[in-house]
């Protein structure tokens, strides 16, 4: 099954962008992901192709129109498909490494990335959109937030990462922090390899790792479900 991806933009020349490129562009090559970007403009009804207009109750900024943006998502997302649809919004649910992979784990995701104010809120409900935040911070529009979305779902899609169980050592798949890693030279100025690490002893290599994982969690990330007191 090709995990297709509809994003619905004012800035289509933004996509495939990174995403064409490294694993995810060789992905998209082999046919194991699919990729559209629709213009949200060819769906407004005047002249001008307007999808904005000026908030109900006043104040700054323009809001994005409900009836334009029913009419992309339905050409995108007709009766009977299954993806998930997705709003690129600050206000949205944190985007978590489980939900990353449960949409990996899909047939794909239609995404829509707001600008302006926001989007009317009825379409949100009318449409049922998910609303997903990548962080506690204001973009100038929902497409770098969508491209960091199908990076990360993108890389965990069967045989995009050459050695799978990468994915199920990384940060945030068991609760931590990933641990620090290493390669030679053994010595880079004055600083040294942890002796365990290359002591071959696998048992005390894994014990070091998950100590390390511990601690860099307890101290940068406390909130994650893997943070624990350090023991004394």
């Amino acid at each position: 099954m090709t995990f297709k991806a509809s994003v619905l933009t004012l800035y289509p020349e933004m996509f495939p962008g990174a995403l064409g490129l490294s694993l995810a562009g060789r992905a998209l090559e082999a046919g194991t992901w699919s990729l559209e970007a629709i213009q949200i403009r060819d769906f407004a009804t005047d002249r001008h192709r307007t999808v904005d207009d000026t908030p109900a109750g006043g104040g700054a900024g323009m809001v994005m129109r409900a009836d334009v943006l029913a009419k992309a998502i339905d050409h995108a997302s007709p009766e009977g498909d299954a993806r998930p649809r997705l709003l690129m919004s600050p206000r949205g649910k944190p985007l978590r490494q489980a939900r990353v992979r449960e949409l990996a784990a899909g047939p794909g995701a239609v995404i829509l990335c707001g600008r302006f104010e926001g989007v009317d809120q009825r379409l949100i409900e009318a449409r049922g959109l998910e609303e997903v935040s990548i962080g506690d911070f204001i973009l100038s529009g929902g497409e770098p937030a969508a491209l960091v979305l199908l990076d990360a779902v993108v890389r965990l899609l069967p045989g995009v990462m050459g050695n799978a169980v990468s994915g199920e050592e990384e940060s945030f798949e068991n609760g931590l922090l990933e641990h620090p890693h290493y390669t030679r030279p053994q010595e880079f100025e004055g600083r040294e390899i942890p002796e365990v690490l290359i002591s071959g002893n696998h048992k005390k290599i894994a014990a070091w790792r998950r100590a390390a994982s511990e601690a860099l969690t307890q101290e940068r990330r406390p909130d994650l479900p893997g943070a624990q007191p350090l023991l004394e």
